[in-house]
């Protein structure tokens, strides 16, 4: 975790946006523990109930579980929750700008795997309704 805050969003709230990161990155899996609230709290130099509000928070969206005496740890399902609110999220807010700028710039499949990241391995292009589905140039 990086020990720079952005003063407009709570710390708390970065706090748990990092944490969850770290589970769609897999740097956290499940049944992994969280460092501990007073662990966190000495390395960033934060107040302890600053951390723990951002770990209930987790707890709230059923993400991290609480182990009596044990501490926090990752739930079983996180990530894969994590990543179906990340894919709706990114088709509702950001695909229809990036689709019109697709549209407005008249760019085809073709140029945009060309110029673009490939798609993963044995994962074929998403096709459009309407766009040209001719990959050659």
């Amino acid at each position: 975790m990086d020990p720079q805050w952005d003063d407009s969003v709570p710390i708390y709230r970065q706090l748990r946006d990092r944490v969850v990161a770290m589970i769609l990155e897999g740097a956290l899996k499940e049944g992994d523990p969280l460092p501990s609230v007073r662990s966190v709290a000495a390395e960033f130099r934060l107040n302890p109930l600053t951390v723990l509000k951002g770990y209930q928070q987790l707890v709230d969206e059923n993400l991290v579980e609480k182990r009596r005496g044990r501490g926090m740890f990752v739930s079983e399902g996180a990530r894969s929750a994590l990543l179906k609110d990340e894919r709706q999220r990114f088709l509702d807010e950001e695909w229809p700008r990036i689709y019109a700028t697709i549209q407005r710039l008249g760019l085809s499949a073709a140029e945009l795997l060309r110029n673009g990241a490939p798609p993963a391995p044995n994962t074929p292009w998403p096709s459009t309704p309407g766009q040209n589905d001719d990959t050659s140039d």
